[in-house]
């Protein structure tokens, strides 16, 4: 399969990327493409669309002081990458949507692969409506799905903990954290099987480990031999924890901690110190 792939370099598209390669698919990351541009797609089979574009290292909040620019790239950018995608005969589209429209669901709801979108973010209300549009183009030559991960960690850069671990190496104790999180080859093998999947439609999770910050730093402490005092654990209770019930239907088995604990020592290596 042939797959166009927006944001290959970046945090999540990296991933998807690495495990297409992996499987035998050849990507074409669009090479000059950016959010705006109609880009030559008719050679392709599918299009996993992963770029965005925010302040970096900030996604809810990631507008800055240009709410208007960043609507204008994200949403109606990528609703002309999509009907470029359809109009170009492009089979199978599969968009990088987030957690984050989900923030408005009360606090500690288990949250459902079909459920409907309540978020209270700029940036949520963005991907939200970036699906929405994507969903209602679905036709049967042209099959459409958005694929919601938590946040995404795992070695190389961009690295999400790069901040958090090296403040804590340099003796800064953060504050209390808990999250749900997903190694980024897990999220590259989810991106795959939802490409592949006959019923592929709607709307999949991809979420893993709930992981405490004192947990993850007790691991760093263990293994960096770093001193700095733990943060208190945090309140798992309130935490909205995504069921990927028909990722797992399609075979997924994500890592867990045994994942983590494998790779957090490239992970600290990377660190600047």
């Amino acid at each position: 399969m042939r797959i166009a792939l927006t944001g290959a370099s970046g945090l999540v598209g990296r991933w998807i990327a690495r495990a297409a390669l992996q499987a035998g698919h050849r990507i074409d990351s669009l090479p000059g493409w950016r959010l705006g541009d109609i880009p030559d797609l008719g050679d392709c089979d599918a299009l996993v669309h992963a770029a965005f574009q925010h302040l970096p290292g900030r996604y809810r909040g990631g507008e800055g002081d240009d709410p208007q620019g960043f609507t204008r790239a994200n949403l109606d950018g990528s609703l002309l990458l999509f009907r470029a995608a359809r109009d170009q005969g492009v089979g199978r589209v599969v968009f990088l949507s987030s957690r984050a429209v989900h923030d408005g669901h009360p606090a500690g709801m288990d949250l459902a692969d079909d459920l409907i979108p309540a978020p209270t973010s700029l940036y949520g209300q963005v991907k939200a409506k970036a699906e929405a549009a994507l969903a209602a183009m679905a036709a049967p030559d042209f099959r459409t799905a958005s694929l919601r991960p938590t946040g995404v960690y795992g070695p190389g850069q961009p690295q999400k903990w790069a901040g958090l671990i090296g403040d804590f190496l340099r003796g800064i104790t953060p504050e209390p954290r808990v999250a749900t999180e997903l190694h980024g080859a897990d999220l590259g093998r989810a991106a795959l099987l939802v490409l592949d999947d006959p019923g592929m439609a709607g709307s999949y999770n991809a979420g893993d480990l709930v992981l405490d910050r004192r947990d993850l730093l007790a691991e760093v402490a263990r293994l960096a031999g770093c001193g700095t005092p733990l943060p208190a654990p945090a309140d798992p209770a309130p935490l909205r924890k995504p069921l990927s019930v028909r990722l797992q239907a399609l075979g997924w088995r994500p890592g867990g901690m045994a994942l983590l604990r494998r790779d957090l020592p490239e992970i600290i290596a990377e660190i600047p110190t």
